[in-house]
């Protein structure tokens, strides 16, 4: 039903709606109350303290306006058991002379104690006059607001939309009647009617946690709606074909190639590739997210995938979010390929116009098998020969329709490309569930033999002389440190501002040892020189943006040092951390801090002084952050659930999933209406 049918919706509140995503009589009823209000009862004002939230009836004893340090209306009301003051700090004249003494009045306000006197300000109120006026037969909801949209449009246009689906029959129960009954689910006309309307006597701590049975129930059904999209959406990539690459022929050079790496496999890189090889050597498009610590060793995996797929003469492509990330990758992939004899190709944005045409050349031809790239890839110019494998790299870093471009680049004669997409952000296994269903997973949770925890140690700003003195002392034993300085505004030339800053500091401060600079801001052969110059142990000290946060193997680096860390997330600063510790020696992260602290930054600093697991870290960034930021829902348009939340629902997840099967195996006919009543038209985000 269109808001059109709702009294008191033109253009303008039309478009405010629009702002908060509610465009139908529908949304009206999903946008839920995130608090509510007991005006049930009038509570006598000597039963009053200070924090309530309540009803008041009573007479208007004295009204005046007071000039104190700015002007304000005082009105004290009186009911049989005692007084309380109002105060109105922005009032009309109207309003003053309609607040006259003798009125009957009723309020509601939060009570507060101000020089030891009982005051609510602010109240809403209405004159009672003679009659009795009935209290609410419910709890009063308060709804999420954008500015123009008052509490009382929210009420009304609730009321609106409970009345219509009552008589609209367009407006159904999506679950077949064995299914409620199996899951003990309401109808979902009764949930929201609840929702929207508590009576008085419900447990309102658990209503306000949305814990409450009625909000389970609708939480329950967005979260089996995405579920049966992305299991419906994984039934529909096996019907498609692939390239299958059988192992034969593979073996010899997979062997050479490891034997050229000079160290083993760890049991779990074993594994995570096995199950890579199985998907490979099958006709269907093999749809993998391989999840792995900083550090475990991720693009190996995806080496021998590409051998598996070369050796069946078919091309790879590896996508990487960023020009240094994706040029370590072709570096990487050139010392371990080329002795092979495989030619890998290069192309981002920033190349010249004939290297990009020797480049486009070699991939079109298929004369290069592998090929390494930022978003340039999927360019109308790029033409792949035969495309079979894409490896993309941090996928959350890619907007949607980049890695959709690059999926159907591969398509050729309903050949699907497959798919392997590698994170070093762990997914904590209750979003793994929710939003990557219709992938497969395999995780590396092992760190390759020689390497060492790193020890993290928090400081405040105040002693960086202390961190100064014990840096200089490091680099005169032999050791290097990266210094990092976090992007402090939304703005890259704030941000290298502060990084040249503190090059001059600490070149001044250190005067006998080389500190270089590298940000974002460079052109791409400057930051490999400095990169290679760090590697090479030209340089002591390397001053950087989170450019390095991604990819930079330095094991001589041993020490970290984090400016502001108090203002990132947990997830960069572990990516940030995973660039020491990749040697035997002992490592150290720094991280310092700017008093005062909030809450959520204490917390995630402790997180980061007390845990290297990136699983666990996850886990607790999940519960600080959410899944949407988590994520990165602006770049993956991941569709923000709008009433579940997959920390404080979790234990809703196994029977989603196994309803879920069930609905596509013997229900097939609500698929359809679930995903339109809770996802829309942003089904095609999960086909990437």
């Amino acid at each position: 039903m269109d808001l059109s049918e709702l009294k008191g919706v033109g253009p303008k509140t039309t478009t405010k709606l629009n702002s908060l995503g509610i465009y139908s009589v529908e949304d009206v009823l999903f946008h839920l109350p995130f608090r509510y209000q007991d005006r049930t009862r009038i509570i006598p004002i000597a039963d009053l303290r200070p924090g309530d939230q309540a009803v008041i009836d009573g007479k208007i004893l004295s009204s005046h306006v007071k000039f104190a340090r700015t002007r304000q209306l005082e009105v004290l009301v009186e009911d049989a058991s005692g007084c309380i003051k109002l105060k109105f700090f922005h009032f009309t004249q109207a309003q003053q002379k309609n607040l006259a003494i003798g009125k009957k009045i009723r309020c509601y306000g939060e009570v507060k104690l101000f020089q030891r006197q009982l005051i609510m300000a602010h109240p809403e109120y209405r004159f009672t006059y003679e009659q009795v006026v009935d209290v609410e037969e419910n709890l009063t909801p308060v709804y999420p607001s954008t500015e123009g949209l008052q509490q009382a449009n929210w009420r009304s246009l609730s009321e609106q939309a409970l009345r219509l689906i009552k008589l609209d029959t367009a407006f159904a129960e999506l679950l077949p009647s064995p299914v409620l009954a199996d899951y003990q689910l309401t109808n979902i006309k009764q949930a929201l009617a609840f929702v929207h309307r508590p009576p008085p006597d419900v447990n309102q701590d658990l209503l306000e946690q949305g814990l409450h049975p009625m909000q389970q129930r609708l939480a329950f059904e967005e979260l089996l709606a995405h579920q049966v999209s992305l299991r419906q959406l994984r039934v529909e990539t096996q019907q498609h074909q692939s390239y299958a690459c059988p192992m034969a022929g593979v073996n010899k050079v997979k062997q050479q190639f490891i034997t050229n790496l000079g160290f083993s496999l760890t049991g779990a890189q074993q594994s995570a590739e096995q199950e890579i090889a199985d998907d490979l050597q099958k006709p269907v498009p093999m749809m993998r997210l391989v999840q792995g610590d900083v550090g475990s060793g991720k693009t190996v995996v995806a080496a021998m995938a590409a051998l598996q797929v070369i050796a069946s003469a078919y091309q790879v492509v590896i996508m990487a979010p960023t020009e240094l990330l994706a040029e370590q990758h072709y570096q990487q992939f050139k010392t371990w390929f080329e002795p092979l004899g495989i030619k890998v190709a290069w192309l981002s944005g920033k190349l010249k116009t004939a290297e990009r045409r020797e480049m486009l050349a070699a991939i079109s031809s298929g004369e290069a098998s592998m090929v390494v790239g930022t978003h340039a890839l999927f360019q109308k110019s790029v033409a792949f020969n035969q495309l079979a494998l894409i490896v993309i790299d941090e996928q959350h870093r890619f907007g949607v329709a980049q890695r959709q471009a690059l999926r159907m680049k591969g398509a050729a004669a309903d050949h699907y490309p497959h798919q392997l997409i590698m994170t070093a952000t762990p997914i904590p296994r209750t979003l793994a569930m929710t939003v990557y269903a219709d992938l497969d997973t395999s995780i590396i949770n092992e760190l390759p033999p020689g390497r060492t925890p790193v020890n993290t140690i928090v400081v405040n700003k105040q002693r960086r002389d202390e961190v100064i003195e014990k840096v200089q002392q490091l680099c005169e034993r032999g050791g290097q440190v990266y210094w990092v300085c976090p992007l402090i505004e939304e703005s890259d030339v704030l941000e290298c501002e502060a990084a040249e800053k503190i090059t001059e500091q600490l070149q001044k401060k250190l005067k006998n040892l080389n500190v270089s600079l590298v940000h974002g801001k460079m052109k791409p052969e400057q930051k490999q020189q400095l990169m290679q110059d760090f590697k090479a142990k030209k340089i002591d000290i390397l001053v950087a943006t989170t450019v390095i946060e991604v990819g930079i193997n330095v094991p001589n680096a041993t020490l970290m040092v984090i400016e502001n860390s108090e203002r990132m997330g947990l997830a960069q600063l572990h990516q940030l951390r995973g660039r020491v510790g990749r040697g035997a020696k002992e490592s150290h992260c720094v991280l310092l801090y700017q008093d005062p602290l909030s809450e959520n930054a204490r917390k995630r600093l402790t997180v980061m002084r007390e845990s290297t697991d990136g699983f666990y870290i996850a886990e607790q960034d999940l519960s600080l952050r959410g899944p949407g930021e988590m994520l990165g829902t602006r770049q993956t348009g991941l569709q923000r659930l709008r009433i579940a939340n997959v920390i404080r629902d979790r234990q809703l997840l196994p029977k989603v999933q196994r309803l879920a099967k069930q609905i596509i195996k013997n229900h097939p006919e609500c698929i359809d209406a679930l995903k339109r009543r809770w996802i829309g038209e942003n089904e095609v985000y999960s086909k990437v």
